[in-house]
């Protein structure tokens, strides 16, 4: 069984304490008139910012026209250890994974598998019969809007991620215990506003996915995703290979405020059973790849989807309520659309695609600005506030440097 300090770490915001770390960076391409000064400068940045805010590790990428321009990865893989991080060091993007999730579901509607507006009960109606007809009339669009009437998780959904269940049958079947367990609830949309953000929602997406391709969503993921992108890093689940320290791990913030490296095994991570909703990691280089198939809206590279089909994906398709205090990485307010949020961020003077990724052990963030085709990636092995707003400086700060 998966220990309850998982369940509680998952369940509850963090903030983050004051560390010291050894530091480790590298910059990959420079912009024009960039060279060594530029890279030590990134790098010095990089660390100045980790050490201000107690980070273990802290990575950053810039790419700008399908070209990373600058890079750097400092601090440490594990915290109050001498075991530098470097660039090629995997990091967990957490939901982050929602928008790539959202792109193998444009893949299948280009393929006439499935519709935008697919029912759950007619796609899933077979394998878990008796839902709800509230529950069964959600849409995939909606699912990967959030606009379906799915809450946020609940006690409920908590209780069946993290179940002893969860682990006896393999992932595909897993998601189809899971939702069989909560399939007689009824889904209410809520007004003004149908957001709600639904991790539940995109478990449910993801086995549409599978029911119409035939094929589990991690190796989905695998197939048309990381390989035609080239994110040789990537993979799902914990970053670290087991046994092994070769990645930037995952902290847990204890109740007394100690750290607790999470080095590897089923308490390193959300349960596999949540994996379309966010359990991605890979290196800073392989994000910002992704970072800029997306900038570039489908032009270059391999076409994983057509540019029509990745700018519904991107589109804003509902309005966000406003919330006085969001949770570390929420904005408080603006727009989503398929895995993707639209923030008027200030020092942006204009909406940007966003999003951010925490699976209460590390936390991930990034901006694309299409009409510039520059996106930046940030990702760090530690949750909470602290860690948030530090991703949040480097975004602005590198976007000031190389946009504005």
């Amino acid at each position: 069984m998966l220990g309850s300090p998982a369940l509680s770490e998952f369940r509850n915001s963090c903030i983050g304490v004051a560390l010291g770390v050894m530091v480790a960076g590298v910059v990959v391409a420079m912009s024009a008139g960039g060279g060594s000064a530029q890279a030590t400068s990134m790098d010095n940045y990089l660390d100045r910012v980790r050490a201000e805010y107690g980070l273990p590790a802290l990575a950053a990428a810039v790419v700008k026209d399908g070209v990373v321009v600058a890079a750097a990865a400092t601090g440490t893989r594990v915290d109050g250890q001498i075991l530098p991080v470097t660039i090629s060091d995997r990091f967990h993007i957490g939901s982050n994974t929602k928008s790539m999730t959202a792109t193998l579901a444009g893949m299948l509607v280009e393929e006439g598998r499935l519709a935008w507006d697919s029912r759950v009960g007619d796609v899933l109606g077979e394998d878990v019969p008796e839902m709800s007809q509230s529950l069964a009339n959600a849409t995939l669009e909606q699912l990967l809007s959030h606009s379906s009437g799915i809450p946020s998780d609940t006690e409920e959904m908590m209780d069946l991620y993290f179940s002893d269940a969860v682990f006896d049958d393999n992932p595909v079947q897993q998601r189809i215990n899971v939702l069989a367990s909560w399939q007689h609830n009824e889904v209410v949309i809520p007004a003004p506003s149908p957001f709600q953000y639904s991790n539940f929602g995109y478990l449910i997406a993801g086995m549409m996915i599978e029911k119409v391709s035939g094929t589990p969503w991690e190796t989905l993921m695998y197939e048309r995703i990381f390989w035609p992108l080239g994110m040789d890093s990537a993979g799902l689940g914990p970053q670290s290979t087991y046994g092994l320290i070769d990645a930037a791990v995952g902290h847990r913030i204890e109740a007394d405020g100690s750290v607790t490296a999470m080095l590897w095994g089923p308490a390193a991570d959300i349960p596999p059973v949540m994996g379309p909703a966010g359990n991605a990691h890979m290196s800073i280089l392989d994000y910002a790849r992704w970072a800029g198939w997306n900038a570039g809206q489908a032009g270059r590279g391999p076409q994983l989807v057509t540019p029509a089909t990745l700018e519904r994906i991107q589109a804003v398709h509902v309005q966000t309520p406003v919330r006085e205090n969001p949770p570390p990485g929420t904005p408080s307010t603006g727009g989503y659309g398929l895995g993707w949020s639209s923030v008027a961020f200030d020092w942006a003077g204009k909406p940007l695609l966003t999003h951010n990724g925490s699976n209460s052990m590390n936390l991930a963030r990034i901006i694309v600005d299409t009409e510039t085709d520059i996106a930046i990636v940030v990702t760090t092995n530690f949750p909470g506030a602290e860690a948030n707003a530090a991703a949040g400086e480097v975004m602005e700060h590198l976007y000031m440097q190389y946009v504005v």
